[in-house]
């Protein structure tokens, strides 16, 4: 495997940033980025898409439900409920894989999000140590753990 690359992370940082300007009119703050243990620790609501092909490994998308429930509303969405949310968090995740398949190309193959509800832990899968980004938009803190390498 072959290590990422300051632009390859960069990435994800700009698909959130544009995500949230997009979806909600305001960019969220980055707050830190950092090697995360191999266990990290999740918010209420997440949104996993898993990667292969070119690269392998996973990103989650992690967000508590009052950040995810003001998004829904700025959107006009009047279910809030617990589905919706999930949903929402899907959504993040698909989006940003979308935009990493844009950038890192076609033959990047993308699974379908799967969504968990619970301060869901992420074991590193294929780094030992993956690549956390916090935010927060508003009051709200969320997460982005990247979990991925290229193929060589």
């Amino acid at each position: 495997m072959a290590i990422l690359t300051e632009d390859d992370l960069k990435l994800f940082v700009d698909a959130v940033r544009h995500y949230f300007k997009v979806t909600t009119g305001e960019e969220p703050k980055i707050t830190s980025a950092f090697l995360a243990t191999t266990q990290v620790e999740g918010h209420e609501f997440n949104g996993i898409v898993s990667f292969s092909g070119e690269y392998n490994g996973q990103v989650m998308v992690s967000m508590p439900g009052p950040l995810l429930r003001e998004m829904l509303l700025l959107q006009g969405e009047t279910d809030v409920g617990e589905s919706n949310l999930l949903d929402a968090v899907g959504e993040v995740a698909n989006t940003l894989a979308g935009n990493a398949r844009r950038t890192l190309g076609s033959g990047l193959d993308i699974s379908v999000p799967v969504k968990l509800q619970g301060p869901t832990g992420v074991r590193a899968k294929v780094r030992q140590r993956p690549y956390a980004i916090t935010l927060r938009w508003g009051l709200h803190p969320a997460m982005v753990c990247v979990d991925l390498d290229k193929r060589r």
